[in-house]
């Protein structure tokens, strides 16, 4: 875990979550949402590789796309795929995840808030571990923030997006008896920051 985030309480972090879902409607101004539907695309940034053990971590950068469809009472569905490219300890890591879940809104005149929640898989290439090493090819992900966007024209606005996720790879090393054991220590809760364009329509 890295070390801005190795000090939060993940409890803590969920409640606050969830206070903001409760505050939004109550301190928002709201209007009539001026789209139907969000399509985004940007830059993703992940506060720490997969094999980023205490005194190694290293964070990756990559993409970040997501649709989300009509507004029904202001929640959405939302589809979302974001993926990852770098080096770590002499390990190549491609990771990159695809996941669904709610995304509830509301409307501060023409400026945008949101929190959400997500789940779904990630997937990594097998040799990602120190070294080269292999590891776990997929695992449960799951991402719990929110964002605000600011519009830059009628159907357009910059999106800024926090999260925090949890994905949990585990890297194997082969003892020499052939029994498989796994690397302490790595990372299962990240930070993750986007941003870029959405597409309201």
């Amino acid at each position: 875990m890295s070390p801005g985030l190795s000090c939060l309480k993940i409890p803590v972090l969920f409640r606050l979550a969830g206070l903001a879902a409760l505050l939004l409607p109550v301190c928002s101004a709201q209007t009539t949402a001026p789209e139907r539907y969000q399509i985004f695309g940007g830059y993703s940034y992940l506060s720490n590789s997969l094999n980023g053990v205490s005194g190694h971590q290293q964070s990756l950068n990559g993409w970040d796309t997501s649709f989300a469809i009509r507004p029904w009472h202001d929640l959405r569905f939302k589809l979302a795929a974001f993926g990852y490219q770098g080096t770590n300890q002499g390990g190549v890591e491609h990771p990159y995840f695809v996941m669904g879940g709610g995304q509830y809104g509301r409307y501060f005149g023409r400026e945008g808030a949101f929190v959400e929640a997500l789940g779904g898989v990630g997937n990594v290439n097998k040799n990602w571990g120190t070294n080269g090493k292999i590891g776990d090819s997929a695992s449960f992900s799951a991402i719990m923030g929110g964002g605000l966007d600011t519009p830059v024209s009628r159907r357009f606005a910059i999106r800024v997006e926090g999260d925090l996720q949890y994905a949990y790879f585990k890297e194997d090393l082969r003892a020499l008896n052939g029994v498989p054991t796994y690397v302490p220590g790595l990372p299962i809760f990240f930070g993750r920051f986007s941003t870029g364009l959405v597409w309201r329509f």
